[in-house]
């Protein structure tokens, strides 16, 4: 059953930074990516690594017309996962490489001030 319980207030969790709380099996990350709140599992489904103990950056990607020309893209929303460096949008839960796998993600709402997540 869903409960929606309290993470902290806005304040304290500021863009670029999570919030790991106690729900579920695993744990849940919640993170601010440019003022937006998003939420998925301590789980990274390779081998079960703590996925939100991983670094929090962005990606590399092609440039449109230009082979061979990286950019750095979606920095703030790319969890890394700590054991093997599988890389997860935090925005959407899917897999940066293989956009068919994913991590579950959560609701995350602000009443008054409060961040709370529906887990």
């Amino acid at each position: 059953m869903l409960q929606r319980r309290l993470v902290c207030t806005v304040d304290e969790l500021p863009p670029g930074t999570m919030r790991l709380i106690d729900a579920g099996k695993f744990g849940v990350g919640v993170y601010n990516v440019g003022g937006a709140l998003y939420a998925i599992v301590n789980y990274c489904p390779h081998e079960g690594a703590p996925l939100c103990r991983g670094l929090l950056g962005g990606t590399n990607e092609t440039v449109p017309g230009e082979p061979g020309r990286l950019r750095r893209a979606r920095d703030g929303q790319i969890m890394r996962c700590p054991w093997h460096n599988w890389e997860f949008d935090v925005t959407t839960g899917r897999n940066v490489a293989d956009p068919r796998r994913r991590v579950r993600t959560y609701h995350v709402d602000v009443t008054d001030g409060k961040v709370y997540l529906t887990a």
